[in-house]
């Protein structure tokens, strides 16, 4: 198995050296082998209305949301102060006044 990243375009596996670059015989990108090396994947995280958003960034609620296990809903226009931007199938770590530690998901939430 080779040592090679995957292509960056295709996520095609067969990609070759050919000098100082790599390249992907599927789709014909090329890459320079300092360009893969330094290339980190950063994840961009988006509002509803395609705003980036960061750690520490106050956002509001676009839409009811029900608070799974019980039966609090957060209201449309909640402020969310101070959010973390964590990885998995909800993208906000926060805390909300009244309800408490929750997660959320940037689709319903706009940058305040």
């Amino acid at each position: 198995m080779s040592s090679l990243p995957p292509c960056p375009k295709c996520n095609s596996e067969y990609t070759y050296e050919d000098g100082s670059m790599i390249i992907c015989p599927e789709c014909a990108h090329e890459w320079s082998k300092d360009a893969a090396e330094s290339v980190e994947e950063t994840k961009v995280f988006r509002d509803a209305h395609g705003n980036e958003l960061k750690d520490g960034d106050t956002v509001t609620v676009i839409k009811d949301l029900k608070v799974k296990g019980s039966s609090l809903v957060v209201k449309i226009g909640t402020k969310v102060k101070n959010i973390r931007l964590i990885d998995g199938d909800h993208d906000i770590d926060c805390k909300i006044d009244g309800i408490g530690a929750m997660q959320l998901k940037t689709e319903f939430v706009k940058k305040a």
